[in-house]
């Protein structure tokens, strides 16, 4: 009998113990998500990070974004990504990619195909 209650006990243990580490490994496998807003009117910005859902990101980043001026658009979303937007003398350019680096390139780069002078205004990248 203390056989039969030890490998029971053993049994819900291991359960319980493989429970838990399924649970952590998908929370650890969650997207974030980013998002950039941009307003090329007043050059206002606001961006987010390691948000569950796209929608969250861009609510944050849009509000962010209207704290500081009007005319605030979603220039860009990611997920487990960077965002960058660039803005030049008469526009701007965005642009996601898995590094910092990159997505800052890829937003000049993309600004440079309308206008001149094109510089980072601001990035951000999730923590994934």
């Amino acid at each position: 009998m203390d056989i039969v209650k030890t490998a029971g006990l053993l049994i819900r243990r291991m359960t319980l113990a493989m429970t838990i580490m399924i649970a952590a490994a998908g929370a650890a496998s969650a997207d974030n998500f980013g998002a950039i807003a941009y307003s090329n009117t007043t050059g206002a910005y606001g961006y987010s990070y390691d948000h569950r859902s796209r929608g969250n990101a861009e609510a944050r980043a849009m509000s962010e974004c209207r704290a500081r001026g009007r005319g605030c658009k979603v220039a860009i979303w990611f997920k487990n990504a960077c965002g960058s937007v660039a803005a030049g003398s008469n526009g701007w350019g965005s642009a996601w990619a898995s590094t910092r680096r990159d997505a800052e390139r890829a937003a000049i780069r993309n600004c440079s195909r309308y206008t001149g002078g094109c510089r980072t205004v601001t990035w951000t990248c999730t923590s994934r």
